[in-house]
């Protein structure tokens, strides 16, 4: 198999993550055969220093041509200390977003049982945890009109869906539960919102398509309750724009951190694919980060974008035996965890792809 596959590190972190992801692509493209071809773009804070712009028109260009993305990371903090700027790295990703048709983005909730303890909630509370997190991309808060009154004391930010934008994320949500545990969990705000109101309603309407599917609407307030009281009672979470984001990010502390969750946004055509932490430029440079996370959404990609089951469970499996070695990066280690098997961003790559190199004779299914 042949494909091109553009690698976009971003901001912060975002440069050293992807390039652990970038090695595991080689080192699965050596194994099985493939011909992965990689490119390299910028985008977010670093292309406004070198373009002015967070989104070049080179690297719009390269992201149509290209199979698949790589992404890393965007933001910078001196962008959110200034309210009033008015070119800003989430732009970029905005933009990227509406220009490639990425309307629906998917957070697995993967929880590996080495690292119960590093949750601030109780190991019997998660354990047996599994959630996809389908969430609308292109609509709502992030794309409606935006306004500040000339005296700077108004602001407002229109909130807007279309049945077309529902129905679409909708559907794909619905045949993902089909695949998994059969039960989808709607999330709005029908008793407030309008938006919600024409949600829930599309939600209806496409689930009798899905009579096998167990449908559940759930309020966003409740739903976020759940969600750390028993998130075991979630299969597959289908979302808006806002309250995916909050959700995703609440439920991160189920897997431990931030940086051990991926990320795939999809439409119709090229993938886009990312770990859900930001730039977190505090620890940048560092040696600091958590690579895993960009290392499970090389996974995603292998599994969504080009249908490499096998491979795709390769570094799954790769990274699942690394952790059950003990070693940790700081932000997933715990009491218990010796000093000498936390390890920073290139250590613990490194380790997965010695994990990789155990494992060359084994076929996983």
């Amino acid at each position: 198999m042949k494909k091109n596959i553009l690698i976009i590190p971003g901001d912060g972190i975002g440069q050293e993550v992807t390039t652990w992801g970038k090695k595991v692509l080689e080192k699965v493209s050596e194994k099985y055969g493939h011909d992965f071809v990689f490119d390299e773009a910028i985008m977010g804070h670093v292309a406004i220093e070198a373009t002015g712009n967070p989104l070049p028109d080179e690297t719009l260009e390269k992201a149509r041509k290209s199979d698949a993305i790589l992404f890393g990371a965007i933001g910078h903090a001196k962008y959110d200390n200034d309210p009033s700027a008015k070119v800003r790295p989430e732009q970029g990703l905005l933009k990227i977003r509406k220009e490639l048709g990425l309307y629906a983005n998917l957070r697995p909730i993967l929880l590996f049982d080495e690292l119960l303890n590093a949750s601030s909630l109780k190991p019997e509370i998660l354990r047996g945890t599994d959630i996809l997190f389908f969430r609308e991309l292109t609509g709502d808060v992030y794309f409606g009109e935006k306004q500040r009154s000339d005296d700077r004391n108004f602001a407002s930010d229109l909130m807007n869906y279309n049945r077309y934008e529902v129905e679409r994320i909708a559907i794909k949500a619905f045949e993902a539960a089909q695949r998994r545990g059969k039960r989808l969990c709607s999330v709005d705000k029908a008793n407030v919102l309008e938006t919600s109101r024409l949600w829930r309603e599309v939600v209806q309407e496409i689930a009798q398509q899905y009579p096998d599917v167990e449908t559940e609407h759930m309020f966003i307030d409740n739903a976020a309750m759940q969600l750390v009281k028993n998130p075991k009672k979630f299969d597959v979470v289908l979302t808006a724009n806002l309250f995916g984001d909050i959700l995703t990010d609440e439920a991160s502390q189920i897997a431990g951190s931030m940086g051990m969750l991926a990320s795939a946004s999809i439409g119709d055509g090229t993938g886009f694919f990312e770990p859900i932490h930001g730039s977190a430029h505090d620890i940048a440079g560092q040696n600091k980060a958590n690579p895993l996370a960009s290392i499970l959404s090389v996974a995603l990609m292998l599994e969504i974008s080009f249908g490499l089951k096998e491979e795709a469970t390769f570094v799954t499996k790769a990274v699942a035996d690394t952790l059950k070695a003990g070693y940790r990066t700081l932000d997933i280690a715990d009491g218990t965890t010796s000093p000498e098997l936390i390890l920073g961003t290139k250590e613990m790559g490194a380790k997965v792809l010695e994990a990789f190199a155990e494992k060359e004779n084994v076929v996983y299914s």
